[in-house]
């Protein structure tokens, strides 16, 4: 952490004096930026100097997430409950090597992230998670939601790709609004139509589904019906389609930085699935959400 600060402290001090020499080398000759030695395009004097693209810092010093059950753990140790520890964005299990952990070290992580994430929360809840996040300051916030706006009694309710997409702009402007420096990592919703393939292999966990688990896409694993299959197909169109509105809405924020669908593509095993209810992740499904969250925020550029 010290050497973290120390790092960030030159990187602003440099980037200050380049400003400030080239500020003071334009009033005698101008700062050149075209190749042909001329001022990049630049207009006369007392126009607006275009804003600076902000350059996305890998080792952020602090972490907030928000976000669904998956940020809490829920079902992860023990039978619905949540265990924020094992939690992919901000656990400190060592087994798991969260976010938090692999960016700040155990230490850093204990004291420089927190987890705003509610189990069943829904997009329209994210932007009170959001003020919550903005009031800590944090460098980055790492958001995993949707999978609740399509987990519902029927697909009729599952909440419609307009709300979601305003549900989420106005959750970025909620964070603009106290935390404007804050980076965002926006993780894809899961594919649910592969966990349910997946789980449905469980005996088990297709008794516990039946209590009540996402029955949009879970209800009657077993029914590989027309009406069935028609079902289970819309609810993966909605969640494309809700990945769509967050890979949109990110990309008009140059401090986001969407996962790239990394989520949504990753083929999730039977091991790395909740041993309670095999559908949320477990420790290990945490761990590789840990991984692909670490390798898109510390990565040179955005995924393509």
């Amino acid at each position: 952490m010290p050497e973290r600060s120390s790092r960030r402290r030159i990187r602003t001090a440099i980037a200050t004096l380049t400003v400030v020499v080239c500020a003071g080398a334009a009033v005698l000759t101008g700062c050149t930026g075209g190749p042909d030695g001329g001022t990049g395009g630049a207009a006369g004097p007392g126009s607006p100097s275009p804003s600076p693209t902000p350059v996305w810092d890998a080792s952020p010093a602090s972490v907030a997430a928000v976000g669904d059950s998956i940020t809490r753990g829920f079902d992860a140790c023990s039978v619905l409950a949540d265990c924020p520890e094992v939690s992919w964005a901000t656990g400190t299990d060592e087994g798991v090597r969260s976010l938090a952990v692999r960016l700040l070290g155990a230490s850093g992580a204990a004291s420089h992230s927190w987890n705003h994430a509610v189990s069943g929360a829904r997009m329209a809840q994210l932007p009170e998670q959001m003020a919550l996040a903005g009031k800590e300051k944090p460098e980055l916030v790492a958001v995993m939601i949707g999978a609740n706006d399509a987990c519902r009694d029927s697909v009729d309710i599952m909440t419609p790709v307009a709300d979601f997409r305003a549900a989420f702009e106005a959750s970025m402007r909620q964070l603009r609004g106290a935390a404007p420096e804050a980076q965002v990592y926006v993780s894809s919703v899961p594919d649910l139509k592969r966990l349910w393939s997946t789980g449905r292999e469980n005996p088990l966990g297709k008794q516990i589904w039946k209590l009540g688990i996402c029955r949009s896409m879970l209800g009657d694993a077993d029914d590989m019906g027309a009406a069935a299959v028609a079902r289970r197909n819309t609810v993966q169109e909605r969640v494309v389609a809700y990945n769509g509105a967050l890979r949109d809405v990110c990309a008009e924020d140059p401090l986001c930085r969407y996962d790239g669908g990394a989520v949504f593509d990753y083929r999730f095993t039977g091991e790395q699935l909740s041993q309670w209810d095999w559908f949320h992740p477990g420790r290990n499904g945490q761990a590789r959400l840990a991984e692909i969250a670490y390798r898109n925020v510390t990565a040179s550029g955005p995924p393509a």
